[in-house]
């Protein structure tokens, strides 16, 4: 959808910006009660302890806190908190406006009392700390308890050691501009089901977390269903649109566009005090795909997978390995690397600058745009046919047409007849569908081998294949349009018969007798896959990525830093085809 987020780089937990670590802080068992008690643990310890106090003849300090000052600035802190001073607690932060509103926020907003904040073991300036609270609402209560972090800082121009304000300070799952909210829910829950009508549970299904939190802020009113009394985190309002381009990785996140459904991280309940009354709501997912997908990427490091039908479009399973933090299967914004040839080699075959079984040149080496190109271990293919080139994946073979294209043919190319990077679809809840920039010289010639700005996610890449098996685009979607009468996405344009039959022809051949042949291997004839790498900077090993389709389901999976896509993100690819065989 056209949102395109970047990772801040911060540590995370939950949806939040810290790390925990468990543990007990400095060897000093220590517990913090509001209300009438006092502090249980004695604060010990510390120069610079944020007192509000300096000494003049003293030089400034400076260099990272010291252990004493990162135990006895966390201490002050936490207890000010505890005792439910915000003035004073906000005080011993370097941003003081913002921490007061929070932490006042948190009494008089989230009708949080009582907190007991137990520090943990610290790691340098990292002081974990574990939350327990009462949350009281209308005469009802419920006890609530996490973990979060905060951070020790020194402020230059005095020297003064103070909790560096995040909003993740007051709970994990906070990010700046949201709150901590006790009452009737705005959206009523949902009960979600598959196609089949199963539930659809995180519990069951845990990368279906953050979609099942969009689906009943989208749906939650339409299904039916009456609110009931929670505690919730509400999300900031939407940023203004960022246009991908310049990400590297899984740091470069797509939110969702104008064509979005719901915001790009959804409301979320920690808490229910009192229960609302369900609405049903029916989506396109397969249970059984969904359980082989989240098999398939808890089994590896950043894997993400996603499952669609060519014929209808349907979305039939999406999971990702991480499946509490950025759901990079519908969000991503990556360098989709040679997947990207599927759609180059469609603009070829249009332009008469290329045929399956014509001699094309596949050189070690080819220069364009200032820049030298080559393929994987310098291969090259001497007096070779594009169906060769595609089956092995050769780069020079693109890049070698670039001077032949304008800048914008690959970007009219995906968004003409891929239906891709023109922030339009619609799913049912937050995605991206894409980006193509127009570019040129040497970046115009790297984004025919999915590199440039060129960011893709496995939804994409999925619906990419189930076009070509079908030989026409259909929007991706989880949620039948009928049920709130929203319209899907088209594309301007369908590919030729030839070009659809070529295609087919080109992925077929390269599940048979090319890079995808592993994988690919006793699925049948009525196949075809295509491999790809992504070289992100800073990484040791490429992304790996497999788009693939087998009958009527249509799979593509990423795997960050897997090394090549046959090995990595094929066998994810292969397991959902079988499953869904």
């Amino acid at each position: 959808m056209g949102k395109r987020r970047r990772a801040t780089g911060r540590k995370n937990v939950g949806g939040g910006n810290r790390r925990v670590h468990p543990g007990v802080l400095g060897g000093a068992a220590a517990v913090v009660v509001c209300g009438v008690g006092a502090a249980a643990f004695a604060l010990s310890g510390g120069s610079g302890s944020g007192d509000g106090s300096t000494v003049d003849e003293k030089p400034v300090a400076s260099g990272p806190p010291k252990p004493a000052e990162v135990r006895s600035t966390a201490q002050a802190f936490l207890t000010a908190w505890a005792k439910g001073d915000a003035t004073r607690a906000a005080e011993l932060t370097d941003d003081p406006a913002t921490a007061k509103k929070a932490l006042t926020s948190y009494r008089k907003d989230a009708h949080l009392t009582k907190p007991r904040l137990t520090p943990g073991k610290r790691a340098g300036a990292d002081v974990p700390f574990k939350a327990a609270a009462t949350v009281s609402y209308e005469g009802k209560t419920k006890a609530l308890s996490y973990e979060s972090e905060l951070t020790v800082v020194r402020r230059k121009s005095d020297g003064k050691t103070l909790v560096g304000w995040e909003p993740s300070v007051v709970h994990p799952d906070l990010k700046e501009g949201d709150r901590l909210v006790t009452g009737e829910a705005g959206d009523p829950p949902i009960k979600a089901v598959d196609r089949d009508g199963a539930e659809l549970t995180a519990a069951k299904y845990p990368s279906l977390g953050t979609v099942l939190d969009g689906l009943r802020e989208k749906y939650g009113k339409k299904a039916g269903g009456k609110a009931g009394i929670e505690l919730r985190v509400i999300r900031a309002e939407k940023a203004k649109t960022k246009k991908a381009g310049a990400g590297k990785g899984d740091d470069a996140k797509g939110g969702a566009g104008k064509g979005d459904d719901a915001k790009s991280t959804p409301d979320k309940t920690l808490l229910t005090l009192s229960p609302g009354t369900p609405g049903t709501l029916k989506t396109t997912f397969d249970g059984s795909l969904q359980s082989a997908a989240e098999r398939e990427t808890a089994k590896r490091k950043r894997a993400s997978v996603v499952v669609v039908k060519p014929s209808t479009g349907e979305i039939l399973a999406a999971a990702n390995s991480e499946p509490a933090g950025f759901n990079t299967a519908f969000q991503g914004s990556i360098a989709p690397g040679s997947t990207m040839k599927v759609i180059s080699s469609s603009l070829l075959l249009e332009k008469k600058l290329a045929g399956v079984d014509k001699k094309h040149p596949c050189p070690k080496y080819e220069t364009y745009g200032g820049w030298k190109f080559q393929n994987d271990d310098k291969f090259q293919i001497k007096g070779g046919t594009f169906r060769a080139s595609f089956a092995r994946s050769c780069n020079t073979a693109f890049i070698s047409q670039a001077e032949k294209l304008e800048n914008d043919s690959l970007t009219k190319q995906a968004q003409e007849v891929f239906g891709l990077g023109r922030d339009n679809w619609s799913i049912g809840v937050s995605s991206f569908d894409g980006a193509v920039p127009v570019q040129s010289d040497a970046q115009m010639a790297a984004s025919l081998i999915g590199q440039g700005g060129v960011r893709m996610n496995p939804l994409n890449m999925a619906s990419v294949a189930a076009t070509v098996k079908s030989g026409t685009f259909r929007q991706p979607y989880l949620v039948s349009p009928d049920v709130d009468d929203r319209k899907l996405a088209t594309a301007p344009r369908k590919m030729s018969g030839s070009t659809a039959a070529a295609l087919r022809d080109l992925m077929h051949y390269t599940a048979v007798a090319g890079t995808a042949v592993e994988p690919m291997s006793g699925l049948g004839s009525d196949m075809g896959a295509k491999t790809g790498s992504a070289e992100v900077d800073g990484q040791k090993k490429p992304n790996g990525w497999f788009t693939a389709y087998r009958g009527d389901l249509a799979s593509a999976a990423v795997v960050q830093e897997g090394g090549h896509g046959g090995d990595s993100a094929g066998p994810v690819v292969r397991a959902m085809l079988r499953a869904g065989g």
